[in-house]
């Protein structure tokens, strides 16, 4: 993450690691943030579609967990015709942003990770007062939404676009020469859950868009301002409008209007069993499958013997 308090010698990285030792200054940045990200509580904040602000008739309250007399903002009941502007947006914007080369793709997604790490103690303050984490784990969720999206552009660049030269036809007296391309799918859904709204919203989104797909954000309705935030970063780094798009709404109206949309070419989907078995069935039906890219009903399983580098381990 960064910007990254100064300790006597190599800069603190905030790590889920590090995170139970980190210096002063993270303290005093995170309260610094906190103040001025309560002094915003209670406002209304719009969709974003097509790079336009949009803002629906309905809205509905995003309160605190910490303390339901906390009012943190109201946020748009977003409708059928919604959803449907936000695909066609997604869709507008997808020709030109598909057909950018791969490494200026990079680039912009690079500049968005960057700008996650310039406001992330805002964000952070804003995820603790949604999610009821405390500080670290908060700070740790948004610096790993930066650090996904530099993941996926570090593999785009050592895999150099994913553009591979096979191997040469056998047959004798025959020369052919065959190469595998990275191709889009088109607009991607990506429904983040509440639980880790930074992350599990940035790391999909990047991926998505590295590789030439425009995306529809759909956010829990427990944490709709983080993921606008993260929304607003990636419109600050110079995303054609359209490109990145984000909605709110109940799952049971706005986002089963996107779940059951023929312009969703793809769905990426954190949450429920239940929910995301429905996904599965939706997406395999029609003239043919579409992907689909399911986490359920999991909590960071995982197996850890005697003999392992405990540091290691939790790292």
């Amino acid at each position: 993450m960064s910007p990254k308090p100064k300790t006597k010698g190599a800069p603190f990285k905030l790590t889920y690691a590090t995170m139970f030792d980190p210096p002063e200054e993270l303290h005093i940045r995170y309260e610094r943030a906190l103040r001025n990200v309560r002094r915003s509580l209670g406002q209304e904040h719009g969709m974003l579609i097509g790079g336009h602000e949009v803002r629906s008739r309905e809205k509905f309250e995003d309160r605190s967990p910490i303390h339901q007399d906390w009012l943190l903002g109201r946020f748009q009941k977003g409708t059928h015709k919604h959803a449907e502007q936000a695909l066609a947006a997604a869709r507008k914007a997808f020709p030109v942003w598909s057909s950018l080369p791969w490494r200026e793709r990079v680039r912009l997604l690079r500049k968005a990770a960057s700008r996650i790490d310039r406001r992330i103690y805002e964000i952070a303050a804003v995820t603790s007062l949604e999610v009821g984490k405390n500080r670290m784990e908060a700070l740790g969720d948004v610096a790993e939404a930066a650090d996904l999206i530099r993941y996926a552009c570090d593999q785009m660049e050592v895999n150099q676009g994913y553009v591979v030269r096979m191997g040469k036809d056998p047959l004798k007296g025959y020369r052919a020469v065959n190469t595998s391309v990275l191709r889009p799918y088109g607009v991607w859904l990506v429904i983040s859950p509440f639980n880790f709204p930074a992350a599990l919203t940035a790391g999909p989104t990047g991926a998505a868009l590295l590789a030439g797909n425009t995306v529809v954000m759909k956010p829990a309705t427990d944490t709709p301002w983080t993921v606008r935030l993260l929304a607003e970063c990636f419109l600050e780094a110079g995303l054609p409008d359209g490109v990145v798009n984000y909605v709110t709404g109940p799952g049971s109206t706005m986002g089963q209007a996107l779940i059951d949309s023929p312009e969703v070419d793809g769905i990426t989907f954190t949450g429920s069993f239940d929910v995301g078995m429905s996904i599965y069935r939706s997406m395999a039906r029609g003239r043919y499958p579409r992907p689909v890219i399911l986490e359920m009903g999991g909590k960071n399983p995982s197996i850890v013997s005697r003999n392992a580098d405990l540091e290691r381990a939790v790292a």
